[in-house]
């Protein structure tokens, strides 16, 4: 999902942008603009992007026996 080739643009992890918070980014073309903004200089980089947090694991109502061999 990080590396997909069909991304949709998003400032906060275009390489030509810095995050300076939550929703904002300092773009070296536009400068300071709203984290989900886009513009047509879109490069995207991966190592920006947060990967989403992965699911709790619900372990009510199970026991230990669940989970013997």
């Amino acid at each position: 999902m990080l590396f997909n080739k069909k991304i949709d643009p998003c400032c906060s992890y275009c390489a030509k942008g810095s995050k300076i918070n939550e929703r904002e980014v300092a773009c070296l073309r536009k400068g300071i603009v709203s984290a989900g903004g886009r513009c047509p200089a879109f490069v995207y980089d991966p190592l920006r992007r947060d990967p989403p947090h992965p699911a709790e694991l619900k372990t009510e109502g199970y026991s230990e026996e669940d989970f013997a061999l």
